[in-house]
């Protein structure tokens, strides 16, 4: 079985994509390494953070790695919150005051189209390689479901009646901008036989 050193410490995005990489590969968490701190996140792009974030674990680590950056770029606001979605409203990844302080930023805005874009960094027998994802959607006007996390009950995907919070696991993973990248990278590592 291939071992990977997944660089998140987020328990959701890590079931969320060991389901897409299947019983093949087994993520190694940043704690099971001894990376208890936090890794910086200080560029300006998606793929800046990603490639950072890796580069630091195999650094640390030597071993085979990948990290993503995920950010909702909201057309009506210029993209934002973007690289900083994580931390829009606060330092400390506040889903609910993250998702209060977007609602308040387009009230009374009649554009709500966004997309989710997902950049995963693998750095494989010491090469690097991205692999990008993207959903497109729009913010509803409220948030509606108990599910997933962060930004998931405000933001419904083209050609859906529900929000991600809305859906079950299975079906947000085969549509999620997450899948869409974690899925390009599974098929990297099948075709390389890694």
């Amino acid at each position: 079985m291939k071992e990977i050193i997944f660089a998140t410490n987020n328990a959701h995005k890590l079931s969320e994509v060991q389901v897409i990489l299947g019983e093949g590969v087994r993520l190694v968490t940043l704690r099971e390494c001894g990376i208890t701190e936090d890794i910086p996140e200080n560029e300006p792009t998606l793929e800046g953070n990603a490639l950072a974030k890796a580069r630091y674990v195999h650094g640390r680590t030597g071993r085979d790695c990948f990290a993503d950056d995920t950010g909702l770029e909201v057309d009506a606001l210029g993209g934002a919150p973007g690289v900083h979605s994580a931390r829009y409203a606060t330092d400390g990844h506040d889903f609910a005051a993250n998702n209060r302080l977007l609602l308040r930023n387009l009230e009374g805005c009649a554009d709500r189209s966004a997309h989710f874009r997902t950049v995963v960094a693998l750095i494989l027998d010491g090469r690097e390689y991205l692999f990008e994802g993207r959903v497109d959607g729009r913010i509803v006007e409220s948030e509606s479901g108990d599910g997933g996390f962060g930004y998931d009950p405000l933001f419904m995907p083209d050609g859906f009646d529900r929000t991600f919070a809305q859906m079950d696991g299975d079906e947000k993973n085969s549509v999620s901008h997450r899948g869409r990248a974690v899925r390009k990278l599974a098929g990297f590592l099948s075709e390389t036989g890694k």
